[in-house]
């Protein structure tokens, strides 16, 4: 009989006990033995849960109790977070995450921590919550190698932009009712901003390139810009609009942003809508593959980091830890790589023609016009706005 931890009993850590509990011979059979909770480490008391003899409010209990293989950690933030996994790595114990900010901050250390120490190091459910992703990218698809991921990987902005492009809501109405369906946190910054998504598509950077790049590094751009008429425009040249992280492979390093794209209506990222994530991987051998599900929630979540919780326990002794790479890859500048671009601007069509050869603009209630360019970097792009009184430009999805 192993026992495991839970350090935090907020939405994931509450859905993680129901989890374990629910398929516990499943799970059992996964991990070749069985699986007894141990401990869920609290900062409050929680007298009406059915686990409430398991609580504990000092991680020196899990810490010192040997009997303890795996402590699951799904706090959140790098503070706790960082250090009770920390201590559970130096002390014998597999760590299991669900913490994307800890990972992309962290991880590459803490990793290399638990190979010292004999131990496991995962974290499934860090990136694409239910999602079966990392375990694909790096074990699935190990005989490709990775030339770029991308993908929707924040169902708070997914659902906001869905709103505004199928009800016509504006940007402040989508953020409201998306916070009062709990998708969005009362301070929705990291997620309308693109830092969540940022910090994913690092944990994807790494493990694709093995760069262990800067996180704070990766330029990032949110939603909050993006408008009705942007939206009335990309329709009516064959796009939709959707914020993708994305990390693609060069010869001296790699590319990593986050930003917002027109996306052809053809594409299967275009029909991911709602709180849904989906991200796609091209490899080598087996092209283009996409994986879509629900990116976060209690149960999703769980079940992704059950599922590490099983691997770490079959795993004892010889541990499973994916690799992030050496550290300070280098990052190119975004602004260096070419693609086709999505203009609003207040211009007419001779001029729109003038500074961008081939340019069709389509014109939307607003009075604004919205073409599509051919390619060129960012540089070259911003040499040309003013000519046209630009107003916002995205890139295209190739």
């Amino acid at each position: 009989m192993i026992k495991y931890a839970i350090l935090g009993f907020g939405t994931v850590g509450g859905g993680l006990a129901e989890v374990m509990a629910d398929q516990k011979e499943k799970l059992a059979a996964a991990a070749g033995q069985s699986m007894e909770l141990g401990y869920i480490l609290v900062r409050r008391d929680y007298p009406d849960s059915p686990w409430r003899d398991k609580l504990v409010r000092d991680f020196a209990v899990i810490e010192s109790d040997p009997d303890v293989a795996v402590v699951a950690e799904v706090i959140g933030g790098v503070g706790a977070a960082y250090e009770y996994s920390r201590r559970a790595i130096l002390a014998g114990k597999s760590v299991v995450s669900s913490n994307k900010e800890l990972v992309a901050v962290h991880g590459a250390e803490l990793a290399a921590l638990a190979k010292e120490h004999g131990v496991s190091y995962l974290f499934e459910g860090s990136v694409g919550g239910g999602i079966p992703l990392l375990r694909p990218l790096c074990r699935c698809l190990a005989a490709n190698r990775i030339d770029e991921v991308y993908g929707i990987l924040n169902g708070t902005t997914n659902y906001i932009l869905t709103a505004m492009d199928t009800q016509g809501q504006t940007f402040a109405d989508a953020l409201k009712k998306a916070q009062e369906l709990g998708y969005a946190e009362a301070d929705p910054t990291a997620d309308v901003e693109g830092i969540d998504a940022c910090r994913k598509t690092a944990i994807l950077a790494d493990l694709s390139f093995g760069g262990n790049l800067d996180v704070t590094a990766i330029p990032t751009r949110g939603i909050t810009s993006v408008t009705p008429a942007d939206l009335e425009l990309a329709h009516a040249l064959g796009y939709t609009v959707k914020l993708l992280g994305r990390a693609a492979r060069a010869e001296d390093g790699c590319f990593a942003f986050v930003e917002p794209h027109l996306i052809p209506q053809d594409h299967i990222l275009a029909s991911v809508n709602g709180v849904m994530n989906a991200c796609a991987i091209r490899g080598s051998a087996v092209g283009e593959v996409v994986l879509c599900g629900p990116g976060a929630g209690a149960h999703p979540t769980a079940s992704a980091v059950a599922a590490d919780i099983a691997d770490a326990v079959r795993h004892m002794g010889s541990p499973m830890i994916p690799d992030l790479g050496a550290p300070n890859g280098k990052l190119l500048p975004a602004e260096a790589l070419c693609s086709r671009w999505y203009v609003r601007a207040q211009c007419a069509p001779e001029d729109a023609a003038g500074a961008f050869p081939g340019a069709a603009p389509v014109y939307g209630v607003s009075g604004e016009c919205g073409f599509i360019t051919g390619p060129m970097d960012r540089r070259a792009l911003e040499a040309r706005l003013a000519a046209v009184d630009g107003r916002a430009a995205y890139r295209v999805l190739a």
